[in-house]
């Protein structure tokens, strides 16, 4: 299937119907494309969650997407440019990638844009699936966030704009300000907890580095498309399958 069809499926609705038949079709139409493809490095536009695969089931009900629909890591990758109903925005799952699932697309739709929403998605994420993470990289304006979330609580964070945050204990792989060699004990003006590390550095400590995916990555499985709502509706699926 072209991207032209899967964008025309997505913005007819297409889920929601779905037979047993089609479901399997399409899964395993989209395993076997997988099967042959190679892992590339994503752009997820600056803000992303990541939870483990072993457990990524439980993101559905934790974000309230519906009517998830297999697709290939190149067909989801673009998620933001497909065209779709606007009362129905899609957001990606990406396929395993080093043992996590990434998700991207549209979540100022699905989640919202405020900061306790943004914290709130990840707490969620992290009861349904043991635990979660939370990326959010703005390079023009200098904003950098991220969050670790284990069992519905926030142990880590940091924040950075005008000036950084920390919030819980630092992880063992962080850096410390403190330990560094120039450091001023005697200046205070670092917190004992005040690590140094951003968003490209945490993200591959923690889970996966987007912009650094790639032929040694370990894919497995498909990814999925999932509606931010339910029962959207479709007319012709079969039709479009077969153009």
């Amino acid at each position: 299937m072209t991207h032209s069809r899967l964008g025309d499926l997505i913005a007819t609705g297409l889920t929601d119907r779905l037979d047993g038949r089609d479901r399997k079709l399409l899964e395993r139409r989209a395993l076997i494309k997988s099967a042959g493809d190679e892992p590339f490095a994503l752009d997820p536009r600056g803000w992303w969650y990541a939870v483990p695969g072993a457990t990524y089931e439980g993101l559905f009900e934790a974000l309230g997407l519906h009517d998830r629909f297999p697709v290939t890591l190149d067909e989801g990758a673009d998620v933001e440019d497909l065209p779709f109903r606007k009362d129905a925005l899609p957001t990606f799952i990406t396929p395993e990638l080093d043992g996590w699932r990434l998700i991207f697309g549209n979540l100022p739709d699905l989640v919202g844009i405020d900061w306790d929403e943004w914290m709130e998605a990840v707490e969620r994420l992290s009861v349904h699936c043991g635990t979660a993470q939370m990326f959010f990289d703005d390079s023009v304006a200098g904003a950098e966030i991220w969050a670790v979330a284990d069992k519905g609580v926030i142990r880590r964070r940091y924040a950075a704009e005008s000036s950084p945050e920390w919030t819980g204990d630092p992880l063992p792989w962080e850096e410390l300000r403190v330990s560094a060699p120039d450091f001023d004990p005697e200046s205070g003006d670092a917190d004992l907890n005040e690590g140094t590390a951003g968003v490209a550095h945490a993200c591959a400590r923690l889970s996966v580095d987007p912009g650094n995916i790639g032929a040694t990555t370990r894919m497995r499985g498909h990814g999925w498309l999932a509606l931010s709502r339910p029962g959207v509706g479709h007319d012709n699926l079969n039709a479009l399958l077969q153009r």
